[in-house]
């Protein structure tokens, strides 16, 4: 599963919202981006290595059910723990570790506006998927 991680920030800026310092992103701008993911997603249809992917709304969307005193506790997102949170996801069957990571590799080239100021700490996540538990041992 290749995880790509975003902000609340991220989401204001692909859905062309002013952030910070930062013009709004041109209808342009998003598209170019929205064309390169498509066509990396097709890219891996046409190779047969797409199994599922998926977006994920913004955190401002998202809800955290934790316990506090063995009571469940619901907080609307975004979180002030943390910036990052789990954007999309691309689950891939491929011949190895190694090809996953160089298909999510690709994703370092998505298109932006240089005004976008993207960190320099972007990453993407890459795991296998378990189908039982006995995957789970080290």
């Amino acid at each position: 599963m290749i995880m790509i991680m975003g902000s609340q920030r991220d989401y204001d800026m692909i859905t062309g919202k002013p952030v910070d310092d930062s013009p709004a992103w041109t209808p342009d701008e998003i598209a170019t981006m929205h064309e390169f993911m498509a066509k990396w997603n097709n890219d891996l249809v046409a190779s047969g290595e797409l199994v599922d992917a998926r977006g994920l709304t913004a955190p401002v969307h998202a809800r955290r059910v934790r316990l506090r005193d063995g009571v469940p506790v619901v907080t609307d997102g975004p979180y002030a723990e943390t910036q990052e949170v789990l954007a999309g996801y691309t689950i891939v069957e491929c011949e190895s570790f190694d090809r996953a990571t160089e298909i999510a590799a690709k994703l370092a080239h998505t298109p932006h506006p240089e005004h976008a100021q993207l960190s320099n700490d972007w990453y993407v996540d890459i795991r296998p998927v378990v189908d039982g538990r006995d995957e789970l041992e080290l």
